[in-house]
């Protein structure tokens, strides 16, 4: 055993331990990136906001560390087996075959669709919402306008990504005797800021386009904030769209935690 192959396998150590480390640290990164996301998610509709474009960026980054140890791993497997005697490299040969084998079956697998943590977080986070109320747009795409209302949330399927709610009050037309259920894709749900999370409520300000829950009713519509708060649990004063009162419209308080960002594309 020479000099330089031993040279040249602790080197390759050393770039191993070294890769190890910086990966530690991006995904520390990450994790702070997840956190800030989770509990500020309204961040990112800041001017000149770049943490999705940093998020990339880091798992950019995390990718091709993961990469090059797996390089650099494959460059010590050959080295050590350079050097092994000729009757244990064949056992390990054997061996590294295997290994190549499910390394072959991993790639199989990993070529099917996964989850990344940041998707997995937020399915787990809508999983949670079982049993409290939520926004809930119960008409279809085709529909001439929408129609929200609050619901209670019974299930929701990760695989499918529906939710399955339940509409609490019965409607005004004579069909409706009782409580509908709907089965409706994630897009058609916005859940309420909770009332014990103030870190995570938005603050609409003055002038902002909102979807608010008319007031003694289960139903939603466009309105506009119309004054700042003080607090953040201060109600939020707001004018309805065709809310017309002797030609003007009156400005109604509604409760934060029943107003939501208004919806992209919202039809009325």
């Amino acid at each position: 055993m020479s000099s330089p192959d031993i040279a040249g396998i602790l080197d390759n150590s050393k770039e191993l331990d070294r890769l190890r480390k910086e990966q530690e640290e991006v995904l520390i990164e990450i994790n702070k990136m997840h956190k800030k996301l989770q509990s500020t998610p309204e961040v990112v509709e800041k001017p000149g906001d770049n943490s999705l474009s940093r998020l990339k960026m880091l798992y950019i980054q995390a990718k091709e560390l993961s990469e090059s140890e797996v390089t650099i791993s494959s460059q010590l497997l050959g080295q050590l087996d350079a050097l092994m005697p000729s009757g244990t490299q064949g056992q390990h040969r054997r061996r590294i075959e295997g290994s190549e084998h499910k390394k072959k079956r991993m790639k199989a697998d990993s070529e099917i669709p996964r989850q990344s943590p940041s998707m997995r977080s937020h399915l787990e986070s809508l999983a949670n919402l079982k049993g409290e109320q939520v926004a809930a747009r119960v008409t279809q795409e085709d529909a001439g306008k929408d129609e929200w209302f609050v619901v209670k949330v019974i299930h929701f399927d990760k695989e499918t990504r529906e939710f399955e709610v339940l509409d609490e009050e019965p409607g005004d037309d004579e069909e409706s005797t009782g409580q509908r259920k709907y089965k409706l894709p994630m897009s058609h749900i916005i859940p309420f800021p909770k009332r014990n999370d103030l870190s995570s409520v938005p603050d609409f300000p003055p002038g902002k386009h909102v979807l608010a829950v008319y007031p003694e009713t289960t139903a939603l519509y466009k309105a506009t904030v119309v004054q700042a708060r003080k607090r953040k649990i201060d109600d939020y004063i707001l004018e309805f769209d065709d809310d017309e009162e002797d030609g003007s419209l009156p400005q109604r308080s509604v409760p934060f935690h029943r107003v939501v960002p208004l919806p992209e594309g919202y039809r009325q």
